[in-house]
């Protein structure tokens, strides 16, 4: 039975893709019009095709999948508001249920992307017209090398971020960088038993592209309580109930610096990140212990 739903589900997600990539994709033709309120009337269109794949999505999981969301606290959200988004990450399963909870609630989430991912053919396009932000971060040794781009990658990723100001949007920010393994765990020694070492870095570089932008972190702490499935156990109806907690704050100015090259700043936002994810942690108990 469990295969039979996983095939069929499968298919859905498949379809669905094809059918609202379509017309994103040709609408994302139209949008390379440099005319800024034609550009923000197709924004919205294009978004509009993005959350018609996530109810559909939803729809399917409904139908197929089974899963209880069990929400446990949810502040209000707004669709009209900008919002840095945060989460732990187990499993691509997190993605699948993010869009399903904070759907209708946020602006659709976007993803920073690196800058050389926008010449992959087709999908590139769809990620520009979708406005993800893309990022360009110069290392630390290119920069003792060409002195004279300091400071360029926060322009041009600041620059690629001025349409936000058009429009509300949500950017989500996977701290810990990669999906928590046991085996991840031990390497980084991690002092949190179910997270690994949260990463201040990409956080704090988005924030400083879009100072001025961005609001409000809405920090999701998910639960598996019978274990982190994999794509296909969800998919094929074995994930009986998902648990999920929701928590909102104010973007501090304190948050806002130059991660790089301020070393206050940086041990600053650093100790910000790592009590938050300790408090993350002491949640992620509470909520195993209520399973």
């Amino acid at each position: 039975m469990n295969l039979i739903k996983g095939l069929l589900s499968g298919l859905g997600y498949f379809i669905n893709t094809v059918l609202w990539t379509v017309p994103i994709v040709l609408l994302a033709f139209l949008k390379l019009l440099p005319v800024t309120l034609w550009q923000k009337m197709i924004s919205y269109l294009i978004d509009g095709c993005a959350s018609g794949w996530i109810w559909v999505n939803s729809i399917n999981q409904n139908i197929f999948s089974g899963t209880k969301i069990d929400v446990l606290n949810m502040p209000a959200l707004s669709t009209k508001q900008w919002y840095m988004v945060i989460s732990n990450h187990q499993s691509w399963v997190d993605i699948l249920i993010l869009q399903r909870l904070l759907h209708g609630k946020i602006p659709f989430l976007k993803f920073f992307l690196k800058q050389q991912l926008i010449y992959i053919p087709i999908i590139g396009l769809a990620w520009w017209a979708l406005d993800f932000p893309f990022m360009k971060r110069y290392s630390r040794e290119f920069l003792s090398k060409n002195p004279h781009l300091k400071g360029r990658d926060v322009e041009s990723t600041q620059k690629s971020c001025q349409k936000f100001k058009l429009k509300p949007v949500s950017v989500m920010n996977f701290v810990e960088g990669t999906r928590f393994t046991q085996a991840k765990w031990e390497k980084q020694q991690s002092p949190h038993q179910d997270l690994l070492k949260a990463k201040a870095g990409g956080l704090a570089f988005a924030l400083n592209a879009m100072s001025g932008t961005l609001e409000n972190i809405v920090d999701v702490t998910i639960v598996y309580p019978d274990g982190v499935p994999s794509f296909w156990q969800f998919i094929s109806g074995q994930v009986k109930q998902v648990k999920v907690n929701v928590a909102l704050d104010k973007i501090d100015q304190s948050l806002i610096g130059d991660y790089e090259n301020d070393p206050v700043f940086k041990a600053n936002i650093q100790q910000w990140l790592n009590q938050r994810w300790q408090a993350k942690q002491e949640l992620l108990d509470s909520m195993k212990c209520e399973s």
